[in-house]
């Protein structure tokens, strides 16, 4: 019908148009998220900060692009797949061994610590009560919901690798969700995914309790690739630091549950590479 509607050559008042020069394409850049969520929830907390971008820096064209877990996220950044990376702190030392550099982080550093929980009913009360039992995380390399866990459980006398049956489930929400069907013992989220868990599932987490929190450290930061040009990661940053500033900014942010992005580079995160120093005495490589 459209098309129906529309002047055709040697009807009255059909006159071709003749450009002097194509419209100009413009090049793409795709921005990737870590999976802390199933790919249909961070399209849904996460694109609105890519289309802010696009509306903002229209020359260019950010494309939101979701990884389904961890390991392929890992593999793609491997691969400098990415333009712009929005990873966890782990992923960002990975990131910046294959080129990648910091120039921001979003803004509460005391989101980035582990939350470990069980149902109301349960009989666990201390860390020994784990002994023997299944315990869920979201993947190996999910730093807040499972290296830090797990750290402060060997730091309480229960090494998780041998102590208990861990179970890697995927997602923080598959990690609450195995917690509340009575699947395991115990799991382990950090504390956005709790919060969007108690706004979503409010009828199910319920029946749920946070028995213990870890330390925290620098919250997910925000890195270019480095051939990106360094005009464009400057205009990124200028609009990112600035979203707090504007309705539409402070809309996006809380979307992403972050009062703002803040100005950070690589030696921001030398307290991730002391704590993964720690870790890997006590547990060996993840890498």
């Amino acid at each position: 019908m459209l098309l129906g509607a529309c002047d055709r050559p040697g009807q009255p008042g059909y006159e071709p148009d003749y450009g002097s020069e194509p419209e100009a394409v413009r090049p793409e850049y795709l921005f990737g998220v870590h999976p802390q969520r199933n790919p249909a929830k961070l399209h849904a907390v996460f694109g609105p900060l890519v289309e802010y971008l696009n509306a903002r820096i229209p020359e260019v064209h950010f494309v939101f692009e979701a990884s389904r877990h961890y390991d392929s996220f890992d593999e793609k950044i491997a691969a400098r797949h990415f333009a712009f990376l929005l990873p966890n702190p782990y992923e960002t030392l990975l990131a910046i061994d294959q080129g990648y550099r910091v120039f921001a982080k979003m803004g509460r550093d005391t989101d980035l610590r582990g939350l470990i929980l069980v149902r109301r009913d349960s009989d666990i009360r201390e860390v020994a009560d784990l002994r023997g039992r299944a315990v869920s995380f979201p993947a190996p390399t999910a730093l807040a919901a499972t290296m830090l866990p797990q750290y402060f459980l060997y730091n309480r006398g229960l090494d998780p690798h041998r102590d208990i049956e861990v179970r890697y489930v995927g997602s923080m929400e598959s990690s609450l969700l195995n917690i509340q069907r009575g699947n395991v013992a115990a799991g382990t989220v950090y504390p956005p995914a709790w919060r969007m868990f108690l706004k979503e599932r409010p009828d199910l987490a319920d029946d749920l309790m946070i028995l213990w929190e870890t330390e925290f450290l620098p919250d997910n930061s925000v890195m270019a690739r480095d051939d990106v040009p360094p005009e464009l990661v400057a205009r990124v940053a200028q609009a990112l630091l600035a979203m707090q500033e504007e309705p539409a900014g402070r809309e996006v942010l809380a979307s992403m549950d972050t009062p703002r992005f803040e100005a950070a580079d690589n030696a921001t995160y030398d307290p991730v590479r002391d704590f993964m120093q720690r870790y890997r005495e006590a547990f060996g490589s993840q890498e």
